[in-house]
Parts: C-alpha cells; structure tokens; sequence
C-alpha cells in the first residue's frame, strides 16, 4: 500500500512540473517597442526645407534606435555525435581443503567430502547517439533598447495559423549595428545571447507530445 501511495504522489508531481502554460499570440513581453514621440522643434525659417528630415545618398537606413525594425535570417544548424562502450570481466574461484575428523579425512560413502566455489561475471554496454538539427527561415524584430556601448537588444515573434494548429518563431538577443546588411537583415548566428524558440500548438503538436504517464515512466522520479 505504501508503494502504490507513493507511485501515485510521484505520478502527480511528474504531472504537475509539466503543466507548463500553453504559448499564446500577442504575449506582452514579445510586443514591439515603440519609440517615443517627441516634439520637434519648429525654425522658423520660413522655407519647408528642415534638415532633420533631409535624406541623401550617404543617409544610413540600418536600424539603430529604439523602436527600429530588423530582419533576422534564421541560419541555425547543429549536429552532435556521441559513442561509448564499457566492457568488464571478473572471475573468482575459491577450494576449501578437505576436512579432517580426529586426524583423519571426513568422508560420506567413502568419499572424501571437498568444496569448490566460483563464479564469473560479465558486463557489456554499448551506447550511440546522434542528434541533428536545422532551422532556416526569417523573423522581423524590433529594437527594444539600445546599450551603451552602441549595442542593440532585439526582440519578436512570428505566429502562422497553418489548417488546424498555430506555429510561432520567437527571437530575442544583442546584435551589433556593424553586422546589419545594407538590407537592414543579419543572420541569427551574429545574434548574440540569441534565444531562439520554433514550435507549436493545436492537435497536430499535440500529438507529438508524451502523456503524462509515458514522462513519469522517462523521468528521474521511477526508480527502475
């Protein structure tokens, strides 16, 4: 009884540690920033010519200030591989001397009694495992803060509701304005501190997911 008490208290817990909240559209902390409207000074002049809106050949349009928009291409692959083999062997053997009775051998029938004791263990292991993976597509983030050092703090998501499930793409990290494009675009391997999360929701992820007794049965939580 005290084991199908615990095995349920164990059941409930690896329940509730998954029970994470479910992702949803328009989540605050992914929401664009915007720059803040300030009042621009009026010179009067007396022309409609105002250099602060003036725009040349040389004019930067790569995205530096807060509010700003960038383009990231998604260029993330990884593969790990991994191999291990243990191997052991032990053997033992242990002959006890005949015993003697008032200086002579004991016997049983006639037959000097002996022992003889061994044994051999074996162990074998074997263990591979490979991993791959690759993501490639884009994102178009906002700036959300500006370091002092000239920095920039990116950060969005992109949600496509696509037949019966939503798949969303979310980015946040540092860029340098140095490794934005003359297109305003940098690839997500100069993205610094990059938090990069592709999945999704309805009954297609659904189905991919482990129930809640198959993760018990996985966890650290069963002992066997």
């Amino acid at each position: 009884m005290r084991l199908i008490i615990m095995a349920g208290v164990l059941v409930t817990l690896a329940a509730c540690s998954s029970n994470q909240p479910a992702p949803m559209p328009n989540d605050p902390y992914y929401a664009p920033v915007l720059p803040e409207e300030r009042a621009e000074p009026v010179v009067p002049t007396g022309s409609l010519y105002q250099a602060q809106y003036s725009d040349n050949m040389y004019s930067d349009i790569k995205a530096r200030r807060l509010g700003d928009i960038i383009t990231v291409t998604l260029q993330e692959r990884t593969t790990a591989s991994k191999s291990a083999n243990a191997q052991t062997t032990k053997e033992s053997n242990v002959d006890l001397p005949v015993p003697t009775i008032l200086g002579q051998a004991a016997t049983i029938n006639g037959n000097p009694i002996s022992a003889n004791l061994g044994g051999t263990r074996d162990f074998t292991g074997d263990a591979t495992a490979d991993q791959s993976n690759r993501l490639s597509g884009e994102i178009t983030v906002t700036v959300i803060r500006t370091l002092a050092n000239g920095n920039l703090i990116v950060r969005g998501e992109k949600w496509l509701r696509i037949n019966t499930g939503d798949e969303y793409i979310r980015l946040t990290g540092i860029i340098r304005p140095q490794d934005v494009s003359a297109d305003n675009t940098i690839p997500s391997t100069r993205v610094a501190n990059a938090r990069i999360e592709y999945s999704g929701t309805g009954s297609l992820a659904s189905t991919q997911e482990q129930g809640w007794l198959t993760r018990f049965f996985n966890s650290s939580y069963w002992p066997f």
